[in-house]
């Protein structure tokens, strides 16, 4: 107690009396009874000899008590403690700045040296930065393809063996119980959220040296697991207690593996594609526009020490750039129906194969592509055979069939060769090289057909006989034009260019092509050229993609796709003309037209190779069907075409087209007309 200071209550003293007023030799300042202090150092009245020593002791005491005093600060005195404190703290700067010159000027480099030997620093330790791989959206926006985060789930067996410990502060047993058990505790957590058993981790976490005899830092344990499970698995090891009752397990880190997912499946698969275990493309859109939709990685490099990352030491950062999105021309609604619809008509006529395609004729944009078998591209590994992976309406090349008779009318009206009512004996058969061109509808006599009647009655032999009309090289020449014999450029990987013989040919291999043989093409060839003859005489290269975007949002220039005039605008209307024949004249028109709207079309059936005999299959067929509309200003095309068993196009694809067809327009805006009536152009004449 400094003197001048009052007595305080000593604590745990539950009475809260002073202890100095029950002991007879405390200092000066003692009351008596009644409050009266007597002198300091005078005898107590009547206490004799016995008094004067005790007076004496007390002088003593009193003596020692004054010196004490003036040995302490006064509370009063606070200039002198300000005094002393900073007296300290300048000693304490002065030595620990002296420190710090020895530490970081003077001897710099052999501590650095010795900081970095006793840490074992590396500095060459990198970790990939993972760029987010561009999106597909459909042509409103709708999601087809996407990237979520997720990570590898990586091992350090050698940490785990330690279990994050300094190896140097374990003894030789605490050592062996922490790698005999930690790998199991650690197994148990990967089991409880990635499933499996113990034994499908152990054999990795417990590869404590790797084959070059060094510590096994790196062991895959997982792929694309979701960010949210990796999170899952820290917490749950976090509050795990190791084999020396410490809490927490170490070991276990992660590196950016995005999940590539389609979120509706099955919808335009063959058309996007998939991407493979590396997460890069490998099919459809997918592989066409891998480089641009990847990105490019960055990384990290920095230092570490055997404690894992040094967190102030020196790093380098390099970001990732994210890949490009592409907006396609699909729309998604018009694709789920295509696929429906196409779906239903192979299981009917139980098809080998199937394909449709919707596409805006103005613009060469495809609205629907549709294939099948196909497959999920978020699970390509499902599908044992690789055929339903690709998209066959690129890939596949076969003869057309009737339908190419469309594009040898095309050409003989662009030339002025025939009207739609040109007149044409049909014989019952024709002579081509060493054979005989026949109808598909046989017949022994003479038909008197018009031009729009051969397109009607679907006549090989009227259709030849009219392509005569016509010399090679200039045949050869539109074919050529229409896309025949070249690919298009749409955006997928594997296209076809089909086969176009050249203006060299045979002469019966010109008749042949006239109504469907001799030639092969793919069905978006077909679809691209029909658009071409239909919409007023305008090529315009098909394509899927309607625009790119950067990381930033920023549009990204697409490569220019040219249009190019075929056939006049005159001769496009009277093709039109002759192919409204098919679906608005004849008895079937009602189950081919469809109400408020006009509409052209026309069937194809194809005999296709038998690739064991290389002769025509006399059962196996290539069926299509093409339909365009309205015909006063055409908007859409569809083209449908079947790998099927004994059925004509005008059967087994007509449904598909006329259906998607009654969907497709209003949907675009095209309105119905109050009436519209049958055609009555002539088909024949009367000779």
């Amino acid at each position: 107690m400094m003197a001048g200071q009052p007595n305080k209550p000593s604590r745990g003293n539950s009475s809260g009396r002073n202890p100095s007023r029950s002991n007879p030799s405390a200092g000066t300042g003692s009351r008596r009874p009644g409050g009266a202090r007597r002198p300091s150092g005078g005898p107590r009245p009547g206490s004799g000899q016995r008094g004067r020593q005790r007076s004496s002791g007390a002088s003593t005491r009193e003596s020692l008590n004054q010196a004490l005093s003036t040995m302490r600060l006064k509370i009063g005195d606070s200039t002198k403690r300000i005094r002393i404190f900073f007296v300290v703290m300048a000693v304490a700067i002065t030595l620990l700045a002296g420190r710090a010159l020895v530490v970081q000027g003077i001897n710099s480099q052999a501590v650095a040296a010795a900081a970095a030997a006793s840490m074992k620093v590396s500095l060459d330790q990198d970790r990939v930065l993972k760029p987010v791989r561009g999106a597909f959206l459909d042509r409103n926006g709708e999601v087809l393809a996407t990237t979520l985060p997720a990570v590898k789930v990586i091992a350090d067996p050698y940490a785990i063996s330690l279990n994050g410990y300094n190896a140097d502060s374990l003894s030789a047993n605490a050592r062996s119980t922490l790698a005999q058990n930690t790998p199991k505790q650690i197994a148990d957590v990967l089991v409880a959220h990635l499933g499996g058993t113990a034994a499908d981790y152990l054999p990795q976490l417990s590869r404590v040296t790797g084959a070059n005899g060094q510590p096994n830092r790196y062991e895959v344990m997982a792929s694309k697991v979701p960010a949210d499970v990796y999170q899952q698995i820290l917490a749950d090891m976090a509050k795990q207690t190791d084999a020396l009752e410490d809490t927490g397990l170490n070991g276990i880190t992660k590196e950016d593996d995005p999940q590539r997912i389609y979120p509706s499946g099955t919808l335009a698969s063959n058309v996007l594609g998939f991407v493979n275990s590396e997460g890069s493309g490998a099919a459809g859109l997918e592989s066409y526009a891998n480089g641009n939709l990847a990105g490019s990685e960055g990384f990290e490099q920095y230092q570490t020490s055997q404690y894992g990352r040094i967190p102030l030491g020196n790093s380098t950062v390099k970001e990732a750039t994210n890949g490009t999105s592409y907006q396609l021309t699909l729309d998604s609604e018009l694709q789920y129906q295509a696929q429906q619809l196409l779906n239903s008509q192979v299981a009917k006529w139980q098809a080998v194969t199937g394909t449709t395609i919707a596409m805006n004729v103005k613009t060469g944009e495809v609205l629907a592509m549709a294939t099948t078998p196909s497959f999920d591209s978020n699970k390509p590994g499902d599908v044992t055979d690789a055929g339903p992976l690709g998209n066959r309406a690129v890939s596949d090349a076969y003869e057309p069939g009737s339908v190419q008779k469309v594009f040898t009318m095309a050409a003989l009206l662009d030339a002025g060769l025939i009207s739609p009512d040109t007149k044409v004996q049909v014989p019952a058969g024709v002579q081509s090289g060493g054979s005989v061109i026949r109808d598909a509808d046989l017949h022994s006599d003479t038909k008197y057909m018009t031009a729009r009647g051969v397109i009607y009655n679907s006549s090989n032999v009227g259709a030849t006989l009219l392509s005569r009309l016509m010399d090679k090289d200039t045949f050869h020449q539109y074919m050529a034009d229409f896309g025949l014999g070249s690919t298009t450029g749409i955006e997928q990987p594997g296209e076809s260019a089909g086969y176009l013989p050249g203006a060299d040919m045979e002469d019966y291999t010109k008749d042949q092509m006239a109504f469907g043989q001799g030639v092969s093409v793919t069905a978006i060839q077909m679809a691209a050229g029909l658009s071409a003859v239909t919409n007023g005489g305008i090529y315009h290269e098909p394509t899927l993609i309607k625009s790119a975007t950067d990381a930033s949002g920023k549009n990204v220039e697409l490569p220019a796709r040219s249009s190019r005039r075929v056939i006049s605008e005159d001769a496009s209307a009277q093709l039109r003309n002759m192919m409204e024949a098919v679906v608005a004249a004849g008895p079937n028109a009602a189950n081919t037209m469809i109400t408020g709207y006009t509409m052209g079309a026309k069937s194809g059936t194809a005999q296709t190779i038998n690739p064991n005999t290389g002769a025509y299959d006399s059962d196996l067929y290539m069926s299509s069907y093409v339909s365009v509309a309205p015909l006063d200003d055409p908007q859409i095309l569809v083209y449908t075409v079947m790998q099927v068993h004994g059925q004509y196009g005008g059967t087994v694809a007509m449904p598909t087209s006329r259906d998607l067809m009654k969907i497709a327009l209003p949907r675009y805006g095209v309105l119905p007309e109050a009436d519209v009536p049958k055609d009555t152009d002539p088909l024949t004449y009367s000779p």
